[in-house]
């Protein structure tokens, strides 16, 4: 089953306990579209980019059955810029720098070769962005699946409410669940958002995993404890990318499906953790996968005795 990525594709600076890098190739759908790729094509990609983007990126997403058709290339214009350091807990950040550069002027368009897509993933975006995306589409998914972030919270909150109510999955953090659904218990704040609109919730948790709610039913897949946590950045979008591409892959969104594309999503992560940027993904061979896979499926199995 076809799927559609909405997001940024764009250059990251980083510094980590671990080392640095200046300029290395990033954005939500980046990750997304490679972690994606491995399990369902064609992707089809929707996101804007300068003319200081690598034709050697593209290429190779292109290889891994990625379309580009919805990807407006501004030939004089620069791609989106993030720099950003992180402390040596690796769960906290401080963000350097921010360019929005052609960024600030996505309006982006669905072209008909996009129109038969059933699952869609709206990365962090700004809601009436996201809002835009759904409107255009002539034909209802069978799957959507949105991701937000603090800050649109602050400054987008009626919009963000609208576009809750248009999709069917919503992807947060612990504190924008809690800033989002306001309360400080996971399970409450679940309620409450599923009350805006998605029916299905998953809840990151970082080193801690991650929830997934649906009518009353919670799923807990444990994080796998690394021994390295080389860059964190884009592990959210990685996961997502799994998540999305193993149902797509399966055509089906049974909470019993949803339960293994989490711990999917938690096993690309896990890989995406290993070097900056989308570097591990790219080497990643099925065996790599199944067996990461296997690892989760071994940390949380038990058997009790009477």
């Amino acid at each position: 089953m076809s799927l559609l990525i909405v997001g940024t594709m764009a250059f990251d600076a980083l510094e980590t306990p671990f080392g640095k890098v200046d300029r290395i190739i990033g954005g939500s759908a980046t990750y997304a579209a490679w972690a994606a790729s491995n399990f369902t094509k064609p992707i089809n990609q929707v996101s804007i980019i300068g003319g200081d983007f690598p034709q050697e990126e593209l290429s190779a997403l292109g290889e891994r059955g990625v379309a580009f058709d919805g990807v407006e290339v501004v030939p004089d214009g620069k791609s989106f810029f993030w720099s950003g350091r992180y402390h040596l807990d690796m769960n906290t950040r401080d963000t350097l720098v921010t360019d929005l550069n052609v960024l600030a002027q996505f309006d982006p368009k669905i072209p008909d070769s996009y129109q038969d897509c059933e699952y869609v993933m709206l990365g962090n975006l700004a809601p009436a962005v996201q809002i835009s995306v759904l409107n255009q589409l002539k034909n209802r998914p069978k799957l959507v699946i949105l991701d937000t972030m603090n800050f649109w919270m602050d400054v987008a909150l009626d919009e963000l409410k609208t576009v809750l109510g248009m999709v069917d999955l919503l992807m947060v953090n612990d504190s924008e669940a809690r800033q989002l659904g306001g309360e400080h218990s996971l399970v409450k704040a679940a309620k409450k958002i599923q009350q805006m609109g998605p029916k299905y919730l998953i809840i990151k948790k970082g080193e801690h995993g991650a929830l997934l709610f649906y009518e009353g039913k919670i799923f807990s897949a444990p994080a796998l404890p690394l021994e390295d946590v080389f860059d964190p950045t884009g592990a959210g979008d990685t996961f997502a990318g799994g998540f999305i591409g193993y149902l797509a892959r399966i055509n089906d969104i049974s909470f019993e499906s949803m339960k293994a594309a989490v711990i999917i999503g938690s096993a690309m992560a896990s890989y995406c953790v290993e070097k900056f940027g989308p570097t591990r993904l790219k080497e990643l061979s099925p065996a790599d996968i199944d067996s990461r896979v296997n690892e989760f499926v071994t940390l949380s199995n038990f058997e009790i005795r009477s």
